[in-house]
């Protein structure tokens, strides 16, 4: 009994840890997720301790004034700006990908300055550089902005998906007489588009929860997660709350559909 009870735990130990990690990581997701259920009128401290259960916050996620508009501001930037840097990216990554030309190197390189430059250096880089043009700081520039640091993503996360297809694919194609249009939109764009749309819900996230570019490049517009940094010097009401949980939800929901062709394949 002792020796298979050491053969499990020697065989499962890695799984073990990798389960609590996961847990660890769920458990702020999960705070959140109570506390959107906890009653908007109590006068208790924020957090579990003299909690009272409501469904009112559900049932009235925009309760809060200026939550609503906050909400349906970064929605749109987000849609914009995820548009915006998917086009862009994927036609860089196709271009980086399949063809060769002078600064090749010097381009892969440098897309990925964005990534691992710091967020208050892109912006008050992104800020210095509006004020400079003369241009006014609102909702465009907050897209611009926010397409800037997307872009990086949407490249490295389409480009590694075109480094995965075999040519072979194309050129099969190409021998059963299709024209390069024709083996682009109906053989290279739908092997390439899981790339593209997991770049594309990457940027949505990127856009929709960034801050620190926000801020210095709103000017008067306010976006949800400004709001939820106003909202925190005076107390953050429950409907944050669900609103974050309701996110977490659809974005788990959108994972769990694309699984399910694969794991009905394995099945």
């Amino acid at each position: 009994m002792a020796h298979r009870l050491r053969r499990f735990v020697a065989d499962h130990w890695v799984l073990a840890i990798g389960l609590i990690v996961l847990l660890y990581l769920f458990v702020p997701i999960g705070v959140v997720g109570a506390m959107s259920f906890r009653d908007a009128g109590h006068n208790a401290p924020y957090t579990l301790d003299n909690f009272k259960f409501t469904w009112d916050n559900w049932t009235h996620p925009f309760g809060v004034a200026g939550i609503q508009d906050a909400f349906l501001l970064s929605i749109t930037i987000a849609l914009v700006a995820t548009a915006g840097a998917t086009v862009l990216g994927t036609l860089m990554s196709f271009a980086l990908a399949r063809h060769s030309f002078r600064g090749r190197g010097a381009t892969n390189t440098l897309i990925f300055l964005p990534m691992a430059t710091p967020e208050i250096v892109m912006g008050s880089s992104l800020l210095a550089l509006f004020v400079a043009s003369g241009v006014p700081l609102g909702f465009w520039t907050v897209v611009i902005a926010h397409v800037m640091f997307c872009l990086s993503f949407v490249v490295v996360t389409v480009k590694a998906r075109l480094a995965g297809l075999d040519p072979r694919l194309q050129e099969a194609a190409m021998d059963l007489y299709a024209d390069e249009r024709q083996t682009f939109i109906r053989v290279t764009l739908p092997l390439v588009m899981p790339g593209i749309v997991a770049a594309a819900l990457l940027s949505f996230s990127l856009s929709f929860d960034d801050f620190i570019v926000t801020n210095f490049n709103s000017g008067t517009v306010v976006t949800f997660p400004m709001f939820v940094w106003g909202a925190s010097q005076r107390g953050i009401p429950a409907q944050i709350n669900v609103i974050g949980t309701a996110m977490f939800l659809v974005s788990f929901l959108i994972v769990l559909v694309g699984q399910l062709p694969r794991l009905r394949r394995k099945a």
